[in-house]
């Protein structure tokens, strides 16, 4: 019997036009250039500047190049999930809305918060339907405004975030290409140290709420680094394991960008030498869910047909994981 498996054939992405500098935060924030590119790496982000526009904005953008791109039709997709933390409202769902501005009219979907990690979780799970037989032609959107829960008088996280959004179209794939494995993971234990305290059922918006500044992004640094740079090297080195794969047959790792550290961490514990570990941190910052589908974007050519592929993240809940995934398309 020939196993299906769930494959990206197309990704096009929308990053704003607005970079935002080490050098224009540090007029910001008490910060400056040197101090963040050592610390993280980063060296400026896209920031969404429009007026009362979110993550459907940018997400619908990307999935109207994806169409384009693809030469499919609205008509032809029957399945949308959104990866964010940042939806336009609490409900409805975003990948509601972004069907709605596309023209997506025979599509169900729902949106998917799991961080950082919110592009494995999301493509595991497309997969599932994908291998069931029952969608054909399924769209994942990761896509997030990080810029609209950073706290910009917070020196500490402020420099980490930007805005992005990255659609794909996931078909099935009977060649062995595609999702061959995941290893995927939850620790509640995250909530102490990775949050966004009020606005959902235990922290009702209040004036108290917004007076105390708990509508943005709180991250205890120090713990978030130590818990996602033995989680995510863990993960990935334990699926080479599980695949008897070695350094030599992995094309690239493609690490969540979160800090460039965490990044050769990963890489140094995997084998790789460092031209097989892809990083556009320094552009984008940290994406949230969007920073993998983004590197997969930015370096699309870069791919040819059956490279092996290692995801690799971290995230907020905490969230954690790792794919094993060879590239379909030339």
């Amino acid at each position: 019997m020939i196993k299906t498996t769930a494959a990206i054939t197309a990704i096009a992405g929308y990053v704003p036009e607005y970079i935002l500098t080490n050098d224009e935060l540090s007029r910001i924030v008490d910060t400056n250039d040197e101090w963040i590119t050592t610390r993280t790496g980063i060296k400026e982000r896209r920031i969404l500047k429009a007026e009362h526009e979110g993550t459907s904005y940018m997400g619908a953008k990307a999935v109207e190049e994806l169409l384009r791109k693809s030469n499919t039709s609205s008509e032809e997709i029957d399945l949308l999930l959104c990866c964010t933390v940042t939806p336009d409202h609490p409900f409805p769902a975003t990948s509601n809305i972004i069907c709605d501005k596309t023209g997506i009219l025979n599509a169900w979907g729902y949106d998917i918060n799991a961080g950082c990690s919110g592009f494995l979780f999301t493509l595991s799970t497309v997969a599932r339907f994908i291998e069931a037989g029952r969608y054909k032609k399924a769209i994942i959107v990761a896509a997030e405004k990080m810029s609209s829960i950073t706290d910009y008088t917070d020196r500490n996280t402020c420099p980490l975030f930007g805005d992005a959004a990255v659609a794909m179209l996931i078909e099935p794939n009977t060649e062995g290409f595609g999702l061959i494995d995941e290893i995927l993971h939850v620790d509640g234990i995250g909530r102490k140290y990775l949050y966004l305290k009020a606005g959902g059922s235990c922290y009702p918006p209040t004036e108290k709420t917004v007076l105390n500044r708990e509508h943005f992004l709180y991250q205890d640094g120090k713990h978030v680094f130590k818990y996602a740079v033995s989680n995510m090297a863990d993960t990935a080195v334990e699926i080479m394991e599980r695949h008897q794969l070695t350094a030599d047959d992995i094309a690239y790792l493609i690490p969540h960008q979160a800090n460039l550290r965490i990044i050769d961490a990963t890489g140094k514990r995997m084998g790789l030498s460092d031209d097989k570990v892809l990083v556009n941190i320094a552009k984008y910052g940290n994406t949230s869910a969007v920073s993998i589908p983004l590197v997969l974007w930015d370096f699309e050519k870069h791919f040819k047909k059956g490279d092996i592929l290692i995801f690799a993240a971290f995230g907020a809940g905490f969230t954690w994981g790792a794919h094993y995934y060879k590239w379909s398309y030339e």
